[in-house]
């Protein structure tokens, strides 16, 4: 059994939320709606995830995964795709050691094969200067999607151990999560998606299976503390069941 999943264990919940995902979304329109070029917005959206360790920080959150670009964000205009990559290494570039400060661990999940050599190279030099820190583990989620996630964990684990293809009997989940690219991580309490959309776009689809699902029109740029205590507000008056019935989590408690 994998105590991590909630579908296998009833997971520890409070008045906080231990890990808060979030998809950033609508930086492109944030600035076409002040008649400025789309990658203005990216540039302004890194602001806001300042802002957001900054409050999940205070708040004792434990994890902060924020979705950065997508394994489908390659489909974008190719003006874009490069700003974002500038924008990723700039950003990795000058924000370490802020990082640090805060006692904050960064980590990278998606395919990063798909990165220069470059990038790759900053993304294990980051990781190595804050794997020491403990306040908060902010996950970057670049070039990912949860299909692939599924993929690639179903593929290592048949490498590791062949003799699953005759006996798909032992297979259980527990296998599978273990092997996907969070498995450091419990499954999040809290997803947030900006912009006003209202799906999850690829994001963690196998972790986000019990999570509370929050999604505002807030604009990523113009996110910060206020709107992330309006989710958390929100996420408080929630009844958490997991299956339970509500009488049953009454007695619980």
């Amino acid at each position: 059994m994998n105590p991590l999943s909630s579908t296998c264990s009833i997971p520890v919940t409070g008045e906080t939320p231990r890990h808060v995902a979030i998809i950033m979304d609508g930086n492109g329109r944030w600035a076409t709606q002040r008649c400025l070029p789309r990658t203005a917005g990216h540039v302004r959206g890194v602001q806001a995830v300042r802002r957001a360790v900054e409050a999940c920080g205070r708040r004792g959150v434990e994890y902060l995964t924020l979705f950065a670009f997508s394994s489908e964000n390659w489909r974008r205009p190719a003006q874009e795709v490069t700003l974002l990559m500038r924008l990723f290494v700039r950003t990795l570039e000058k924000e370490v050691d802020k990082l640090i400060a805060q006692g904050v661990r960064l980590r990278i999940v998606g395919d990063l094969s798909a990165f220069d050599a470059k990038l790759q190279g900053l993304i294990r030099e980051a990781e190595a200067k804050t794997a020491e820190q403990s306040a908060l583990t902010l996950t970057i989620a670049a070039n990912y999607g949860g299909r692939w996630d599924i993929l690639q964990a179903t593929r290592a684990l048949l490498e590791a151990h062949p003799e699953l293809q005759q006996h798909p009997e032992l297979l259980d989940e527990a296998a599978i999560s273990e092997r996907l690219a969070m498995a450091y991580a419990p499954e999040p309490d809290l997803f947030i998606r900006t912009g006003g959309e209202q799906r999850i776009s690829n994001f963690l689809i196998w972790q986000l299976a019990y999570t509370e699902l929050y999604f505002t029109n807030c604009y990523w740029p113009d996110f910060g503390a206020n709107e992330i205590e309006q989710a958390f507000i929100w996420y408080r008056q929630r009844e958490r069941r997991f299956g339970r019935t509500s009488e049953q989590l009454h007695e619980a408690h």
